[in-house]
């Protein structure tokens, strides 16, 4: 079988090792970039967790965390898995039923780990919150982080050792007959062939060097309005979501709910060399796009991860595989993320947040 991969960030090498790991040898991955990491893959800030709201995104967190934790016999890399936790702080009566429900979904799911904790127990495990509305929290201790960079390259560096040949620099504007493709464009996907994603920025503020938190802290979430911290290579990094996207607004934002709810930040300054942005790869129900094009012979869709991209990647890498080689019934059933469910009427369903 040929095979031919479009994108080579972290889904696309992921797809790419799965199946020359099961003896596919004919396998080109061609990627618009200069190098590795040029497009949503190096953006990423490397959160991993197994807390959603929806079976199928439970199955896949619980399946790649498996697979991380076998990375470095497997593929030969270290993927930086560190299991800190985390912590989706509650304040109000709706957010704890909310996430008590999503609990309800993880536990039937599979994933055991998250459990609900007071007040007293999130101030023991991040005691840097002086959020005197937070009454409690949703954690999982063995969610926690990963290296983007080091899993996309360790699947890259394993797949050409198997024989998979990267091509930069190169735009896919045709299918020819005869060949399996597989779109692994991320946010572009839709440039390639039909697909409902569209990409969505999202932008991470860093602070200078600092030990006022420490680099094991939980990532820490503000369930009501999503605003998080985490700390990476002794920076904190400050995330909110904002839609629409508001520059001028929101680093102000940003910075007023940091310095109220960690007000050990209020001295710490941003460094806007280590800001950026990048782009989620949205689908309309924010899970994945995995299955077969409907109308277009061939071509096999890995899309839409919606900001859940890398975390989910070694598992949709092995679902890939398992379905474009074998054609058998996948390790996670990903019947809820056909690419037909939209036309179909039938969107899956869960909590925007989780």
């Amino acid at each position: 079988m040929k095979i031919v991969i479009a994108g080579a960030g972290v889904i696309g090498s992921s797809i790419a090792w799965h199946l020359a790991e099961r003896g596919c040898r004919d396998i080109r991955v061609v990627e618009r970039g200069r190098d590795l990491g040029e497009g949503s893959t190096g953006k990423a800030t490397g959160g991993f967790r197994c807390q959603f709201g929806t079976t199928v995104n439970v199955q896949l967190s619980l399946l790649s965390l498996q697979k991380l934790l076998r990375f470095r016999d497997e593929v030969g890399a270290d993927p930086g898995y560190r299991p800190d936790g985390y912590l989706f702080l509650i304040r109000t009566d709706e957010e704890h039923d909310q996430l008590v429900a999503a609990q309800a979904v993880q536990h039937a799911g599979g994933s055991h780990q998250p459990r609900m904790i007071d007040r007293r127990e999130v101030l023991e495990i991040n005691p840097a919150i002086r959020d005197p509305e937070v009454r409690g929290a949703a954690f999982c201790p063995t969610d926690g982080f990963i290296r983007p960079m080091q899993i996309l390259r360790g699947y890259a560096d394993a797949a050409r050792r198997l024989g998979v040949r990267f091509e930069f620099e190169t735009d896919l504007r045709s299918l020819e007959p005869g060949v399996t493709y597989v779109n692994a464009g991320g946010a572009w996907a839709a440039e390639l062939a039909p697909v409902p994603v569209v990409p969505l920025r999202r932008r991470v503020a860093c602070t200078i060097p600092t030990n006022a938190l420490p680099e094991s802290m939980p990532m820490t979430i503000w369930t009501g309005d999503g605003f998080h911290a985490r700390v990476r290579d002794g920076r904190v990094m400050l995330l909110q979501p904002d839609n629409p996207p508001d520059d001028s607004k929101w680093l102000s934002q940003l910075l007023r709910h940091a310095h109220d709810r960690l007000p050990v930040l209020k001295d710490i300054a941003i460094d806007p060399a280590h800001c950026w942005s990048g782009f989620y790869e949205m689908s309309p129900d924010r899970h994945a796009i995995i299955g077969w094009h409907p109308s277009i012979p061939d071509l096999f869709l890995a899309n839409g991860s919606s900001g859940h991209g890398v975390m989910h990647a070694p598992a949709i890498g092995q679902i890939a595989a398992e379905m474009i080689l074998e054609g058998k019934a996948t390790s996670v059933d990903v019947h809820a993320l056909r690419p037909e469910r939209f036309a179909e009427g039938d969107p899956v369903s869960g909590p925007a947040l989780l």
